[in-house]
């Protein structure tokens, strides 16, 4: 019976300190529905003849 009194005035203790948790959030209201453009929009196009701009090499970078 001791042991429930130590656990009771620990349990008080602790809630004193720290409180207690913060209220669950449903998951509607953790997502959001945008509508997407069809296709991936304008930047998802393939340019070829552009493709050497975005090309890395490190050999290249360091004069190699």
């Amino acid at each position: 019976m001791n042991k429930d009194l130590t656990s009771d005035a620990d349990t008080a203790a602790r809630r004193a300190r720290y409180g207690s948790l913060p209220e669950r959030i449903r998951f509607e209201d953790m997502t959001e529905e945008v509508e997407a453009a069809p296709g991936g929009g304008a930047n998802a196009s393939y340019d070829p003849e552009g493709g050497w701009k975005y090309y890395s090499c490190l050999a290249l970078d360091l004069g190699l």
